[in-house]
């Protein structure tokens, strides 16, 4: 039986089912935009000090400017301390060194690109969603954007790229492992095909490695995806925002607790991890296992072969998830948050309003809640208090989840109808650039209070 415990949002299921006569007149079309994920701050309970707001001081100030300065900093530091694996695109942003993304390069293409001396490197089907991506290295001494611009004056046509590198929007870091090159791979065991018999309760991660001994995720069946098999490394962000997703304690509980969790770790512990190769290919992951919601705390440039992927998943019916990121109002949007297909959250506090570091624009689908939040904390039993719209994105994932556990696209338009309906408007009346179509779960935040004694 489907499981529609959407949440736990007051009056939905009565709202979804008149919705249903609705979906005739009007199609819903999933909000798209450019937006980036929320900077993650974490700090353990009993060393937090509260202010106005009941989290990490007031809602200006240090806190504040830590949380939008913080993805730019670590892509400084990535690019400083990672010269032989990550270079700069000519926007700044951090990229896999030496390599260019292609989505489905003719054979002509290539044959004539390995002419001029570019090396192949990698070719990758990917299965379930129907494209092929290609990696090559430009030839000796030729830039990334001059290797980019000689590749489309081969073919005006061609989809090329930088291969870009997607951050967590916060300060989480993993757990240290040895590094590993290029993306991960679908561990040994793990099934290549959807599954048999439908899952009820389940929903999609793309992110770091998950701490599955937490206690809030034990009750949880996670299905893991990277690392080439190897143990997966436990990530501080992933971990956080998993609980947010499926956990449940004594005193704790996600927006899906219990579920089945796809969990795909782009990162597996090197430095030049989450690259749009990586994510793309978790994606197909989810696409092969019919995961009806997939939630992406991970924010960074436009990038046409993820593009092309968010694109080829809306058209089958799934729903992605993602946090507008922690940048400011007026910085620009960030990706996949702002592609057309990609549901993007913003922040707010528990007094309903909007987190100052919360990008803003046309692409902001909902806000839920982004502050004085609990959250697991990787490699213990305890919670940490974090902020930012990375993790106010798993509570309207793990809701919706429970009303979309497959891919439909009926069901979908349904689904986002229903939630438009029971949204809580604010700021300027109907859909606007800070809080979307309003506020949805907030019954969901978990206060720091309530997990207190589990604290470290």
């Amino acid at each position: 039986m489907m499981i529609f415990d959407v949440w736990r949002f007051a009056l939905l299921g009565p709202l979804l089912t008149a919705a249903l006569p609705l979906v005739a007149q009007a199609q819903l079309r999933l909000p798209g935009g450019l937006p980036q994920l929320p900077a993650v701050v974490e700090r353990p309970l009993d060393r937090l000090q509260r202010g106005a707001e009941g989290t990490l001081g007031t809602t200006t100030g240090t806190a504040v400017e830590t949380l939008r300065g913080a993805r730019r900093a670590a892509e400084q530091s990535l690019l400083r301390n990672w010269p032989g694996r990550v270079e700069a695109d000519p926007n700044g942003a951090p990229v896999r060194r030496g390599e260019l993304l292609l989505v489905d390069p003719g054979e002509a293409l290539l044959q004539a690109a390995q002419a001029q001396g570019f090396t192949l490197l990698r070719s990758t089907m990917l299965e379930g969603l129907d494209l092929r991506q290609v990696v090559l290295a430009p030839p000796n001494g030729l830039s990334l954007a001059d290797a980019l611009a000689r590749l489309r004056a081969l073919d005006p046509g061609l989809e090329a790229d930088y291969h870009h590198l997607y951050r967590p929007s916060g300060a989480a870091a993993s757990t240290a492992r040895g590094a590993s090159e290029g993306p991960p791979n679908e561990p040994a065991g793990s099934p290549g095909a959807a599954p048999a018999a439908p899952v009820v309760a389940r929903v999609g991660l793309i992110d770091g490695g998950v701490d599955a001994q937490h206690p809030s995720l034990r009750s949880s069946v996670l299905q893991r995806w990277g690392c080439e098999g190897l143990p997966a490394a436990a990530d501080a962000h992933g971990t956080a925002v998993a609980s947010l997703l499926v956990g449940r304690d004594a005193d704790f509980t996600g927006a899906l607790p219990g579920a089945t969790l796809f969990s795909a770790d782009v990162y597996c512990g090197a430095p030049d991890g989450g690259g749009a190769e990586a994510v793309a290919q978790a994606l197909a992951w989810m696409a092969r296992q019919r995961v009806g919601v997939v939630n992406i705390s991970l924010v960074g440039p436009a990038n046409r072969l993820l593009e092309r992927v968010v694109d080829r998943l809306a058209a089958r019916g799934h729903l992605l998830v993602a946090a507008v990121g922690n940048d400011g109002p007026a910085a620009p949007p960030l990706y996949p948050a702002a592609y057309a297909g990609v549901l993007a959250i913003a922040g707010v506090t528990p007094s309903r309003r909007v987190l100052p570091e919360a990008g803003q624009g046309p692409h902001v689908a909902f806000a839920a809640p982004g502050a004085d939040i609990a959250a697991a904390r990787a490699g213990s039993a305890g919670y940490r208090v974090v902020r930012g719209t990375s993790f106010a994105a798993p509570l309207v994932a793990g809701g919706l989840a429970g009303g979309l556990p497959q891919p439909d696209i009926a069901a979908r338009q349904r689904l986002l109808l229903a939630l438009q309906a029971v949204a809580h408007d604010l700021g300027a009346r109907g859909r606007d650039p800070v809080y979307g179509h309003g506020l949805v779960a907030e019954d969901l935040r978990v206060p720091p209070q309530r997990v207190q004694a589990a604290a470290p």
